[in-house]
């Protein structure tokens, strides 16, 4: 059906399915040069309902957290004229005369088609019941919905969403944002019925309640009550319940929007949907159907952009004249992230051997106190047919591939946590180069690996800009990397861009050896641009000059910080929040408290041993009560106050000081706690004072900085009632002196600490585990705790102990922690290197310069100003350091200071977590952008626009800045 001269296509709907069809169109070449009159081509007309644009309608949640609208826009007026289509907003069509092959709009236009493509989607179902269309009842599809929503939310308290499924859940995680009690009424037993089975949708739903959004699944929506005014205030449930409402969303599914085609004598489903062939064809030759609006020759009708975006390249096929592409069905897998859970199915999750398919072998993994839940379901000849995964779905790239294919390693490998026994799932080189790797736009590995090789493509922009991978939902992205790698592309050795060349052990030895006191004098000399630095060092240049306070990153300037925070002794440093310090600082440093959730911190006093006294705990208890702050005795025998303000910080710390307390560190990467048992004090079993050696280890070691946090234990007994073998630094009373435990942990990858050392004085103790830490300070990673540490020293490249450490008689195999251990026992205890008397004499400065870093704040004016909740104006503002400020008409406000003098002004609200706390982010630069990276999970916005760099669906508002007073 190629035009061989210019003929009429008319496009009814320019949603997301409809634009992919003009962007197909124009790739094969098949529109009509506007410089050309009567040329060969199509000549479109476009009829818009809405009056926008296409839209990005998968991210249109992104609005409620900032994005701004445009910038969820998928076609340019470049686009438009260049190919000269005639694009009509708000003058949708009303009728098709199918004799006459013309189109008549709202506005009484009538336009004429040689071919006729219907894209208009699906609208959203409401239940029948009484007082559905009450003010303050809203469907969610739309942009002018979005808008709707966001106003009358304003004075709103409470809202309701109708419907569990994925709309629903996205509803309701927009409520939420807008600050709006949530409840989620579902009328099947579980949530998202259609994707997870039961155990899934128990972890989603403990997730979701774990937010603060109530669920009610297995009961359906009876009636909206409404007030005086019309409004709707509460929703009665099918059980009687009643919920307070001020706010419904009706997200309880869609239905086709087949008006045009049934009125016009096309023939359509019995459950809806135009009827298509395999081309998207429909009854009549000249009429074509795609997207939502069509049930295709499957028999199904697909709500998902990617089988839309499938059909649009049949008709593209169809109308550029080969005619090769059909559809017939499409993979209806999805990923995505719900409320803060990842969610992610694939295959058929639900195989079970009835209509005739094969019947399936469960494969499970669950995890109740994670919220984790994965399934796979294979067939009788081990093939995957398919699986389901909730809060983790790391593996989904890993796994979609492989469906209808047998898993190239055993099922485990992909469903147990990281680190766990044979949790190695195989790489992308297993993948077959059919299997398609990007559901959204068709994309196979095969065809990413070409583009790799012929365009010599280095990162997963450059693949994204070559084949449209990863360009749709993003979920495929971590497989696309995955492709990468297993080309052969090498990824970066150094901490980041700015240091594209140096580790951190190497960052520590350049500043321990060359005296270096400040994280611009490490950027000036060997950064990124620096001249001391390698010699491709200096391809790319942070914000500001070099080595200013708006270089760096979120990777960069922690470790530095954290580097010069452990050597401070050494370099004259007085506190870690002094001049440029605190810039470097992430929120919990920066504030010395733990950063919750919810922008509130929390505070954890130091108890050595888990000793305290009863004056103490009673200070505790008032200063809780009187700030109104959550009490909880945590695992590791500290008592953790959670709620508290930053202005409220310094007050809190003065009354626990002057109680005998000081700062737990908790919020560092540093030593935090030495736990204990009762030992010789009370127990008839206990050999030795466990409470006392707890003590003097705490006493020892606080404020020492690492490259990650550092637990300790010590047991009076055999009877490890303190576990101490899950620690760092595990210490078990014998009858001959101490034990030495090294390099255990409990969390996601647990493991059992090896011996290093056995009946020790308790000098010769202190002097083994002195020697320990500073060789793990010097040489450890970024984020790289013991255990990984010592595996790495024993030659595994991956952190991954195969075969455990030692058994309990301490014996060891030939695994990467055994070898590791074995040098370590040459380094500290045979002094193969020479630096034992360094190691220890280094601690014996760190122990020396000790200061409770809640006193150094109290101490010092520049500092305790940084806690007040709002900064004056920009003159008072720290270079490279953000602070909230509230503007003239009331909005809330980050403020940043480049080393230039620039100034930034963005919306302080974090848009996922939906806490005020955007201005406590570091600033820094990524690829030469300014950016802020959020304090909570680290994504990173471009303080010129902003745009989220890792979540392009997001944004932040960008604000005025405010001007400098007189």
């Amino acid at each position: 059906m190629a035009a061989q001269r210019t003929q009429t296509l008319v496009l009814i709907g320019h949603g997301m399915v409809g634009h992919r069809l003009l962007e197909a169109l124009a790739e094969r070449g098949a529109l009509a040069d506007p410089a050309v009159p009567g040329g060969p081509g199509w000549q479109v007309t476009v009829l818009a309902e809405e009056d926008v644009p296409a839209y990005d309608r998968v991210h249109l949640s992104s609005v409620f957290t900032g994005t701004d609208p445009n910038q969820l826009g998928l076609s340019t007026p470049e686009f438009l004229s260049g190919h000269g289509i005639d694009l009509r907003l708000g003058d949708p069509a009303e009728h098709i005369d199918p004799a006459a092959r013309t189109v008549t709009t709202t506005s009484g236009a009538v336009v004429p088609y040689d071919a006729l493509v219907l894209a208009t989607g699906s609208y959203p179902f409401v239940p029948p019941i009484p007082g559905a269309d009450a003010a303050g009842c809203f469907t969610y599809r739309t942009l002018y919905d979005v808008d709707a929503l966001t106003r009358y939310a304003e004075q709103a308290g409470t809202g309701v969403v109708i419907g569990g499924g994925l709309l629903g859940l996205e509803a309701a995680g927009a409520l939420r944002t807008l600050g709006l009690t949530t409840h989620v009424v579902e009328f099947a037993p579980r949530l998202m019925p259609l994707q997870v089975d039961d155990g899934g949708a128990a972890a989603l739903r403990a997730t979701i309640e774990s937010m603060g959004v109530a669920v009610h699944t297995g009961v359906g929506a009876a009636e909206v009550e409404t007030d005086a005014d019309g409004k709707a205030c509460l929703l009665k449930l099918s059980n009687g319940e009643r919920l307070p409402a001020d706010v419904v969303v009706f997200s309880a599914g869609v239905r086709p929007r087949d008006r045009l085609a049934r009125e016009a004598g096309l023939a359509v489903g019995d459950r809806g949907g135009v009827a298509v062939d395999e081309h998207c064809r429909t009854t009549d030759p000249y009429v074509y159907a795609i997207g939502e609006c069509a049930q295709t020759s499957d028999g199904r009708v697909y709500g998902l952009v990617a089988p839309g975006y499938q059909m649009a390249e049949a008709v593209a096929d169809q109308l550029a004249g080969s005619g090769a592409t059909v559809f017939t069905g499409a993979d209806t897998s999805t990923k995505l992230k719900l409320l803060g859970a990842d969610v992610a199915s694939f295959g058929d999750p639900f195989a079970d051997g009835r209509d005739g398919g094969p019947r399936a072998t469960e494969i499970v993994f669950s995890d109740g106190r994670e919220g984790v839940y994965k399934k796979l379901l294979l067939g009788p000849e081990g093939q995957l047919l398919g699986g389901i995964l909730v809060g983790d779905a790391e593996a989904y790239g890993s796994l979609k591939p492989h469906a209808g294919r047998r898993l190239p390693g055993p099922p485990e490998a992909f469903l147990l946590p990281a680190g766990a026994a044979g949790a190695e799932p195989p790489g992308a080189d297993a993948l077959p180069d059919d299997a398609v790797v990007c559901s959204c736009h068709n994309v196979t590995k095969g065809a990413v690996a070409a583009a790799i090789t012929e365009h010599g493509l280095t990162d997963l922009g450059g693949v994204k800009r070559c084949t449209k991978a990863g360009t749709g939902c993003g979920g495929c992205a971590g497989t696309l990397q995955a492709v990468l790698d297993a080309a052969g592309v090498e990824r970066s050795r150094g901490l980041c861009e700015h240091f594209p060349e140096l580790t951190r052990p190497e960052i520590y030895e350049l500043v321990r050896t060359e005296h270096i006191r400040s994280f611009t004098e490490l950027m000036e000399r060997y950064g990124s641009g620096g001249t001391g630095g390698s010699a491709d060092a200096g391809a790319v240049r942070g914000a500001g000059t070099p080595g200013s306070a708006g270089a760096g990153c979120v990777v960069c300037k922690p470790v530095v910080a954290n580097v010069l925070g452990t050597l401070a002794p050494e370099l004259g440093l007085r506190h870690v929040l002094d001049g440029e310090q605190a810039a470097l600082q992430d929120s919990n440093d920066l504030f010395l408290a733990n950063l919750q959730k919810n922008g509130t911190y929390s505070v954890v006093p130091r108890v050595p041993g888990g000793e305290i006294t009863s004056e103490q705990l009673i200070a505790l208890g008032e200063v809780a009560r009187d700030h109104g702050l959550y009490s909880k005795i945590t695992g590791g025998q500290r008592i953790d106050l959670f709620g508290a303000r930053k202005e409220e910080l310094p007050a809190i710390w003065r009354r626990l000081i002057a109680a005998g307390l000081e700062s737990g560190q908790a919020y560092g990467k540093s030593l935090r706690t030495v736990k204990s048992c009762v030992g010789s004090r009370f127990c008839r079993f206990g050999q030795g004072d466990s409470v006392q050696l707890a003590i003097d280890l705490e006493l020892r070691y606080r404020g020492l900085r690492a490259p990650h946090k550092i637990k300790g234990g010590v047991s009076g007994c055999l009877r490890e009632c303190a576990e101490a073998r899950g620690k760092d630094i595990g210490v078990i009373a014998t009858a001959g002196g101490w034990n030495l435990y090294v390099c255990g942990n409990g969390g996601t990858r647990p493991r059992h600490a090896d011996l290093l050392a056995s009946d020790l004085s308790a000098a010769g103790l202190f002097a083994l585990i002195d020697r320990f830490l500073m060789y793990y300070v010097r040489t450890g990673e970024r984020l790289e705790r013991t255990s990984a540490w010592l595996e790495r020293l024993g030659g595994g490249t991956d952190g991954t102990d195969k075969a455990g450490g030692t058994d309990e008689a301490g014996r060891t195999g030939g695994t990467a922690a055994a070898r590791g251990l074995a040098r370590l026992r040459e380094v500290l205890i045979e002094d193969s290197l020479g630096i034992c008397a360094e190691l220890e004499a280094q601690m014996d400065r760190h122990v020396a310069a000790y200061r409770d870093e809640w006193q150094a704040v109290l101490d010092d004016p520049a500092a305790l100003a940084r806690f007040a909740p709002h900064v004056a104006g920009v003159e008072f503002l720290e270079p490279g350091r953000g602070r909230a400020a509230v503007l003239a008409d009331g909005t809330e406000a980050a403020l940043f200071r480049n080393g230039d003098g620039e100034v930034y002004a963005v919306g302080n609200r974090d848009p996922f977590s939906g806490a005020d706390v955007i201005a406590d982010g570091i600033m820094g630069s990524r690829d030469g952008v300014p950016v802020v990276a959020s304090p909570l999970h680290k994504q990173e916005f471009d303080l010129r626009t902003g745009a989220c760099l890792d979540d392009p669906s997001v944004t932040l508002p960008v604000l005025p800045v405010p001007t400098a007073r007189p």
